[in-house]
């Protein structure tokens, strides 16, 4: 079931089970949900969606697999899945469809881990840090949230759905599982709506000259958060009533799986269009004479240009892909059927290392937070000198319980009142030359 959990995770769909009279009972056989049937009858299905990974590109349509429902049971099926939905390799070998699921799900797992042990640390020192709180971080803060979220509910959905590799995902349609899916789709859609809200605040941060970020903030909270909550809890509802089949994993149903793809198409649209808006406006500036550049300096990276402003240029375009989440766009169009092998590469496995990404751009190597932690260091260093320092020079005040911070402010007041009294004698002899 390892190929369902990665389709899911990267938007696609897959054959549903039903069930019909009996028969011979219904089967799963890890790959396909067999229908129940009469004795004699022969169930002819199409090959399995993950098999399309491995057809030729001249193969126009997945092949057909069939069983026999005889009085002993369900017959082998003919021809075998390897030998009707694979072809052969130049080589005449066999590409193997469960390693390259393997490899994508390790590689998106280790992805998730690295994204999530960095955006923790990056929350931690934001919150701890009173001058990092800006209307700017907040709303870092809520997309590195929603990222940990996001890794969250991909290791829940893996944990709770594939957790066996022979689990019978006919019979998986417990309360629980769809639980699962309804976190896991608000997490994901809350994190593309974030990555909106980024690209949203530098646009009209950029393009108004008065902007009230605070009350601005009300607005990007209720965005970021209430609109997916709006559309997860419409896609559940019409999955309850209409398509309440399996666990909520497979998308069969078009019209409903829109409800949760429209808005993430459409933010991803919205936010390339702010990042090519950002991008004109960035070179605007860097073309104006108050920072003194020229026209033919931006557009060309060559000799005669002013390494600076290349540079700059260049920087702001790299950091913002990250952040704006524009490598989504690569895919985003396309149909669902094309390039299936890269993409599940390119969205899970490169994917999940965004988070880090974002935490490593936007939190560790700040400029902000990284004086902010040298102001600290150099404070606690400088507190636990004075602290030692004392305790060996006045040990009475050491036995006493004063603490470094408090010995600090003891000398700090002591020398001020030093540096009073040697002035007065100088304020009073007008004789002497001021210094």
């Amino acid at each position: 079931m390892l190929c369902c959990a990665l389709f899911t995770e990267s938007w696609y769909s897959a054959s549903l089970c039903c069930v019909v009279p009996p028969g011979c009972p219904w089967l799963w056989d890890n790959l396909t949900c067999w229908q129940p049937a009469r004795v004699g009858e022969v169930v002819v299905v199409s090959c399995p969606e993950l098999f399309i990974q491995f057809m030729s590109e001249e193969d126009d349509e997945l092949g057909k697999v069939s069983r026999n429902c005889t009085e002993d049971g369900w017959s082998e099926t003919f021809p075998h899945y390897v030998d009707a939905c694979m072809f052969d390799e130049p080589n005449g070998t066999h590409e193997h469809p469960d390693m390259y699921y393997v490899s994508v799900k390790a590689l998106y797992t280790v992805g998730y881990s690295t994204s999530l042990v960095s955006l923790c640390t990056a929350m931690v020192i934001l919150c701890r840090f009173r001058k990092l709180h800006c209307t700017r971080n907040f709303i870092h803060m809520n997309l590195f949230v929603s990222f940990i979220l996001r890794a969250i509910s991909v290791f829940i959905k893996d944990g709770v759905l594939y957790a066996e590799e022979d689990s019978n995902h006919c019979f998986l349609h417990t309360v629980e599982c769809k639980v699962v899916m309804v976190f896991f789709h608000y997490c994901v859609l809350s994190n593309y709506f974030w990555l909106f809200i980024e690209g949203l605040y530098l646009f009209t941060l950029l393009v108004e000259t008065f902007f009230p970020e605070r009350r601005y903030f009300y607005w990007y909270t209720i965005i970021g958060w209430g609109t997916p909550t709006i559309c997860v809890v419409i896609w559940a509802v019409l999955r309850l009533h209409f398509d309440d089949i399996g666990c909520w994993d497979m998308n069969d149903n078009a019209g409903i799986w829109w409800v949760i793809k429209g808005p993430v198409l459409a933010s991803i649209m919205i936010n390339f269009v702010l990042f090519i808006g950002i991008i004109i406006i960035l070179v605007q500036k860097l073309q104006s004479p108050d920072i003194g550049g020229n026209e033919s300096s931006i557009y060309l990276c060559t000799t005669e240009c002013r390494q600076p402003k290349c540079v700059r240029l260049a920087r702001s375009t790299l950091l913002l892909i990250p952040l704006f989440g524009i490598h989504y766009t690569v895919f985003a169009f396309s149909p669902e059927d094309v390039s299936k092998r890269e993409r599940l590469v390119f969205e899970l496995g490169l994917g999940s290392f965004q988070g880090f990404v974002v935490a490593v751009l936007y939190c560790f190597l700040n400029g902000e937070v990284q004086s902010e932690i040298k102001r600290k260091w150099r404070s606690w260093t400088v507190n636990r000198y004075f602290a030692v320092d004392l305790k060996h020079r006045h040990p009475s005040l050491a036995s006493s319980g004063v603490n470094g911070g408090t010995q600090l402010s003891i000398l700090s007041k002591s020398s001020s009142q030093i540096r009073m009294s040697s002035l007065q004698p100088t304020q009073s002899n007008p004789n002497l030359p001021n210094p």
